[in-house]
């Protein structure tokens, strides 16, 4: 079976012509170039350069004629903590407990006996921002985070909606990151009384899946219309960077962080759920114009960011770089993704992608295709499916999506069928594809060990023992002659330090902000509370400051900060 699966993989490869010399992975740039990443959610390419006309994105066409359109980009995960989760670590969410929708926070959408959690990743996984930091970079996040745990006390130099890399030294290098929930699935209903950017009568494409009635056509108009919004706002940061004469020192990711937000998109397995638009513009108009055709997945990013920035990325995460001096020869030629929990709903999906087949497992087939998910109810047009069904008014490919089981394997020729509605599993036509890819889900999930495969609860067991979370051992603190070393003794555990006034107190406040439960450490110093700065990274010993307090603290992903210590 391997040796057969070995030769589809070789054939692919010589099909598709992925191998990359160094001179198409390696752009020539400056020593710690800028990076710029602009994150839409909730968003399929709908998008011009994706040969979807229906609205005009002048900025991000603009990208696509100034940079690399991707053409073959996908999400493991059709949903965004899991997909973030990738994001930040390099890493499959299966693979580190972070597969669940959602896992933090939201107690009355968890399931029975099983209470809101970060997950725990291995100790070898930092967040990509981490990376840069220890290099020097100024690092913000504007605002949104969900990664599945909390986010290192040492990831952000700025965390928030005034994260901006105007903030940074003169001449520092930056990592910034923005986000545009316009495009957001809530925002179908959520903008449904603003103004449309659109036409009210605009013809729209509506994929068979989707009803064409007036009351489903509102919602995809309006899809379009937050796109056109959505461009607009990236249109701004664009502007702001060449105001201050950064456009031709950045190089610029803009993403989607999942698939569509309409019924059988957001969430789903199928293409609509976790392929993505991406669009790289890099200085000096490298590769300016160009498609990239390779395999490529969210893991991927944190290595390609670290490449980028001229370090060899960490070995032991499960995504490549495709760019930089560390970029891989040749990229993989199958994509992998995973389906789980959605609020109390569970499931289980394991997905395998070559450029012309999909394969879905089914591990639970008794579990119907649709979930009744309250969040996702409130939008008009999942309204409207469910009176269509009520009333038998569905077509046969509107209807495949609420059958009450499901087979225990899919497969789909996604060059004859790009919506994934003829299921060729049964077709004795598909048999050897069938065969290869049924091995290859069985070989990565054996390979990156699927957690899903283990129930909730006792997995959170194994990561909170007695589902408790465990806190991170205080760093210790040596003086030397060069100065303060800052060490910890918890494997995986990161160190940062900051000063203060001798006497204060360090205190970590948790807050609520229209952009979720927002953590920062105030400093209590007598009568009056300040936000302490960004905790710093140590690099090497650090030196006294006369007349203040060095105070530090360590942190491993998943557990809770340790303690503020001192000297």
């Amino acid at each position: 079976m391997r040796i057969q699966l070995l030769l589809l993989l070789v054939l692919m490869c010589c099909q598709s012509g992925f191998g990359q010399s160094a001179a198409e992975t390696n752009p020539d740039l400056p020593f710690r170039p800028h990076i710029l990443w602009l994150v839409a959610e909730d968003l399929s390419p709908v998008l011009p350069m994706y040969g979807d006309s229906t609205v005009e994105t002048p900025n991000l066409s603009r990208l696509a004629r100034e940079g690399v359109v991707f053409t073959h980009f996908f999400s493991p995960s059709g949903v965004c903590a899991p997909s973030r989760a990738a994001i930040a670590t390099g890493m499959y969410p299966t693979a580190i407990g972070a597969q669940h929708m959602r896992t933090m926070g939201f107690g009355p959408y968890m399931p029975e006996g099983v209470p809101p959690y970060e997950c725990v990743p291995p100790p070898f996984v930092k967040m990509h921002s981490e990376y840069l930091r220890e290099l020097g970079f100024f690092c913000t996040n504007n605002p949104k985070e969900d990664y599945q745990f909390r986010r290192s006390v040492v990831a952000w130099d700025q965390n928030g909606p005034a994260g901006h890399w105007r903030n940074r030294a003169p001449g520092q290098s930056f990592f910034s990151i923005f986000n545009f929930g316009i495009t957001h699935e809530s925002q179908v209903w959520g903008q449904a009384k603003d103004s449309l950017w659109v036409p009210a009568d605009l013809k729209v494409p509506v994929p068979p899946y989707l009803p064409d009635t007036e009351a489903a056509l509102t919602d995809i108009r309006r899809v379009y219309s937050n796109v056109k919004v959505m461009d607009f706002q990236v249109g701004q940061i664009l502007a702001q960077l060449e105001a201050d004469g950064l456009l031709d020192s950045t190089i610029i990711f803009w993403y989607g962080d999942h698939g569509g937000p309409l019924p059988r998109q957001k969430r789903a397995m199928y293409d609509s759920g976790i392929r993505l638009p991406m669009i790289v513009r890099f200085p000096n108009g490298w590769k300016a114009g160009t498609e990239d055709h390779r395999m490529l997945s969210f893991i991927d990013l944190l290595p390609t960011l670290v490449s980028l920035a001229g370090e060899e990325p960490p070995l032991e995460v499960n995504g490549k770089a495709f760019y930089g001096p560390f970029a891989v020869r040749k990229t993989r030629d199958m994509i992998f993704a995973a389906s789980d929990r959605f609020d109390i709903h569970t499931d289980r999906q394991r997905v395998v992608r070559t450029r012309q087949y999909k394969y879905i497992f089914n591990a639970l087939p008794e579990k119907p295709m649709y979930m009744p998910l309250a969040f996702r109810e409130q939008m008009g047009i999942m309204q409207e499916m469910l009176r269509l069904r009520d009333a038998g008014l569905l077509t046969p490919e509107q209807a495949l999506w609420f059958q009450e089981t499901k087979p225990r394997e899919e497969l789909y020729d996604l060059e004859k069928d790009p919506y994934e509605l003829n299921n060729l599993a049964e077709n004795s036509d598909y048999a050897k594809v069938l065969k290869t890819l049924r091995a290859a889900c069985r070989d990565w999930l054996e390979d990156t060990g699927d957690l899903g495969a283990i129930p909730e609860a006792e997995m959170v067991a194994t990561m909170w023992p007695e589902m408790k979370q465990p806190q991170t051992v205080p760093p210790l603190i040596t003086r030397t002659e060069a100065g303060w070393v800052i060490t910890s003794s918890e494997e995986g555990a990161s160190v940062g330090y900051q000063w203060v006034t001798p006497g204060a107190t360090v205190l970590l406040e948790r807050r609520e902000t229209p952009y979720g439960v927002m953590e920062s450490f105030q400093v209590q110093d007598g009568g009056t509370k300040t936000e302490l700065p960004a905790w710093q990274i140590p690099r090497g010993a650090v030196p006294d400051q006369p007349g203040r307090q060095l105070v530090a603290i360590a942190h491993r992903l998943g557990w809770m900060p340790s303690e503020v210590v001192s000297p």
